[in-house]
């Protein structure tokens, strides 16, 4: 197709999409439920389903370290933070550990950070054996089922594999001390030593009022067709190229630097908030790891998100009809997405910007404050009530022991 049939068609687009409706907009008609267990879900209320009991840690687990480097506080790893906060204030939280369906320790993983604001997961296994080895003598509850009543928030790019590189977070495989918990984790990705059963994923923490303040007029036109802003290559820790993003971001760069229905580019302005708002389709392609706050932001603006991203495990799946308000593209597919993109029904397209116009579908990404009914809170509160009641093999019998307590790295085993 020449370029003077892409401006053509941009053009065309323009018309169409001038009139959709943004965050903001409120009247019924414009947006649309999703029939069935979805809608069900986004409405359900877990207070009353569970009781949460929080430990009560030494700060140099939590606040100490955050005391140290407050960009913890912004950073797309910050939902341990904000779930241990949440929770404290909770209704579902018990201070009588006897009546408690669930434990949760506030242990803060990612909040040990670079010059450039990257979390180092390096000593996050020590931290972890420490923390769970301070509860496992102190209290009982841990020794009674070895962590299967337990939850832990761990957002590192591969949860608790606590490495940011896939090779090597495969390697280390999940601590071996968590095998039993339950793991509330950003990543997901269906057949994975990474991600054990019964995990529940979440989105990344993306600044809900930051976003708020870049919000722009409902109906302005969205005149951008594809909208991207990232790395395409790292030279710094692949310089070979090909292994970061499995060569997917190299191959949107490489087919569509050019085409002008595609604003990509590396810079980061000021106006990308506002951007996506401006556009009809947000790319979510993998980075080191398969998810990234794009998913977030796309979603909370209104852009409908194409997913690059092979067996990638959504946040929330039960409560986002992923499925029909985004697009799924094969990595290998990349060098079609121009042909994939501009061939699918323009009533197909304005059916998903209904969808994502619900507030509801918003929300269900976010982590407000304060928590908000609908939120991502509330969304690992439902996860969490639908694994009740625990089953009988949860809890072990007099001295029974499952969990070795010196499998890992030797590096692991060393002190924190």
């Amino acid at each position: 197709m020449g370029s003077g049939t892409w401006i053509l068609a941009l053009l065309v687009l323009q018309s169409v999409f001038g009139g959709i409706y943004g965050l903001e907009q409120e009247v019924n008609h414009r947006t649309e439920r999703i029939s069935g267990s979805a809608g069900d879900v986004l409405e359900d209320d877990p207070v009353g389903r569970l009781k949460v009991f929080v430990y009560e840690l030494p700060s140099k687990y939590n606040k100490k370290i955050l005391h140290k480097d407050p960009r913890c506080l912004n950073h797309m790893f910050a939902a341990e933070i904000y779930m241990h906060r949440f929770l404290l204030s909770s209704p579902v939280r018990t201070l009588n550990p006897e009546e408690a369906d669930w434990f949760y320790a506030p242990v803060y993983t990612t909040c040990e950070l670079t010059p450039n604001g990257l979390p180092l997961p390096f000593k996050s296994p020590r931290m972890m054996r420490s923390a769970i080895e301070l509860i496992s003598t102190n209290w009982p509850y841990w020794n009674r089922t070895e962590g299967a009543d337990h939850f832990f928030v761990v957002p590192h790019d591969f949860g608790a594999c606590f490495h940011y590189q896939e090779e090597k977070a495969i390697e280390r495989g999940i601590l071996h001390l968590l095998k039993r918990a339950t793991l509330v984790q950003t990543f997901g990705q269906r057949n994975h030593v990474c991600l054990k059963d019964g995990s529940i994923t979440i989105p990344p923490y993306a600044p809900p009022q930051k976003m708020q303040t870049h919000l722009i007029p409902p109906d302005t036109p969205r005149s951008i067709f594809v909208y991207f802003r990232g790395l395409f290559y790292d030279v710094g820790n692949d310089p070979e190229g090909g292994y970061y993003a499995r060569g997917a971001r190299a191959s949107v760069w490489e087919n569509f630097k050019n085409n002008p229905l595609f604003d990509i580019s590396t810079d980061h302005p000021t106006t990308y908030y506002e951007d996506m708002q401006r556009a009809v389709f947000c790319l979510c392609p993998l980075g080191w790891a398969p998810w990234s706050p794009r998913l977030v932001e796309a979603v909370v603006f209104g852009c409908i998100p194409v997913v690059i991203a092979d067996d990638i495990v959504l946040p929330f799946a039960d409560a986002i009809p992923w499925e029909e308000i985004g697009v799924f593209v094969a990595e290998e597919d990349v060098p079609q997405l121009d042909t994939i993109l501009t061939s699918i029904p323009i009533e197909v397209i304005l059916r998903k910007q209904r969808l994502l116009a619900n507030p509801s579908m918003k929300q269900a990404m976010l982590f407000p404050q304060p928590a908000q009914p609908g939120d991502a809170f509330h969304q690992i509160l439902n996860g969490l009530a639908r694994k009740l009641p625990h089953d009988d093999g949860v809890y072990l019998k007099p001295s029974q022991k499952t969990l070795n307590w010196t499998a890992g790295p030797v590096g692991d085993l060393k002190p924190w």
